[in-house]
C-alpha cells in the first residue's frame, strides 16, 4: 500500500470538519480553511475531501439538495435533513443493526452497511413559520 504523504492542507481541512458539527459543504469548509490558507483552491478543498472520504476518515453525505455535506464522524448514526433550509443534523438514537438483516433476506448479494436519512421541517423553521 502506498504511503501518503502529509499535508498541511489536508491536515487542517480535517481538524476544521471536526470541529464543526453542522455537516457543512466542501463550499463552507473552503471559506473556513481561507481564514489559514488564503491561497488555497476550491478545488484542493474538494480534492482533499474526497481522499479523506477514501480513506475512511471522514464520510459523505448526499442528502438530495444537490450539495455534498462532510462529517466527521465515521460511526453508525442517521441524519435529520430539513427540506426547507437544508440544515443537517446527527439524530442522538441508537443504529438499527436489525435493518441489515431484513435487508439481507431480500437482497441479491451481501448486506454488510446501510445509511438512512430522515427529512422533514427543522424546529427553527417550524417557528419561523
Amino acid at each position: 500500500m502506498k504511503t501518503l504523504k502529509y499535508s498541511r492542507q489536508r491536515e487542517s481541512i480535517k481538524t476544521c470538519l471536526m470541529a464543526r458539527h453542522d455537516h457543512p459543504t466542501a463550499d463552507a469548509l473552503y471559506t473556513s480553511i481561507r481564514e489559514e490558507f488564503p491561497n488555497i483552491s476550491l478545488g484542493t478543498v474538494y480534492r482533499n475531501l474526497n481522499l479523506l472520504v477514501e480513506l475512511g476518515e471522514i464520510q459523505k453525505l448526499t442528502c438530495g439538495d444537490g450539495a455534498d455535506h462532510f462529517d466527521a464522524d465515521t460511526s453508525p448514526h442517521y441524519h435529520f435533513v430539513c427540506r426547507k433550509c437544508g440544515q443537517v443534523y446527527d439524530l442522538p438514537m441508537e443504529p438499527m443493526d436489525s435493518i441489515n438483516h431484513l435487508a439481507q433476506k431480500h437482497a441479491e448479494g451481501q448486506v454488510d452497511s446501510h445509511k438512512i436519512y430522515f427529512y422533514g421541517t427543522c424546529n427553527d423553521c417550524l417557528e419561523n413559520n
